[in-house]
């Protein structure tokens, strides 16, 4: 194998790495948000300690939309179809289960789309919400994004709970 033989194989290897990890590393949040949105009710997933604060509920909404806008739509070619302000506004509307229920078929959407994707294509030009990106940003615009505010949703909930969630090595108590 010559040298040029061997960079491409290595940029197929990383963009096929890339690819791959963005995919576990959502499909590890959709566990982590599940585990969160079991514990808590209805009420505890739309209730907010002031107006300038998110629900959990309006979390889950924004990465939803922010997911369709910036894999399905910047990466996929779909329509753009997101009203952002109303990820917010919701002051109630869904349960839990409908909210994994979305949440689950949104990341499998974008998974799909994410694994389908080609190493020429990641180095194409993108517009989500009118900012120039390549693919290969979009995908770890999002990856950072979902962990963002899983993060804080984690979070969230080890208060309302008032529990250690134990979503990565349990530690003796």
């Amino acid at each position: 194998m010559d040298t040029h033989q061997s960079q491409e194989s290595d940029e197929l290897q990383i963009a096929a790495l890339f690819l791959s990890f963005s995919c576990t590393k959502l499909d590890q949040m959709t566990g982590h948000l599940a585990a969160c949105l079991g514990r808590l009710s209805d009420a505890q997933i739309w209730q907010r300690g002031g107006a300038h604060e998110n629900a959990i509920g309006n979390l889950v909404l924004h990465l939803c939309g922010n997911m369709r806008q910036w894999i399905m739509h910047g990466v996929g070619g779909q329509p753009d179809l997101r009203t952002r302000d109303l990820e917010f506004s919701a002051a109630t509307g869904h349960s839990g289960s409908e909210l994994m229920k979305l949440f689950r078929s949104t990341i499998g959407e974008a998974t799909t789309i994410i694994a389908a994707t080609t190493p020429a294509h990641l180095v194409e030009r993108t517009t989500p919400q009118g900012r120039d990106v390549t693919v290969l940003d979009a995908i770890y615009q999002v990856v950072g994004h979902v962990q963002q505010h899983v993060g804080q949703i984690i979070l969230l909930t080890k208060q309302i709970t008032a529990q250690d969630l134990d979503l990565t090595i349990p530690r003796p108590r």
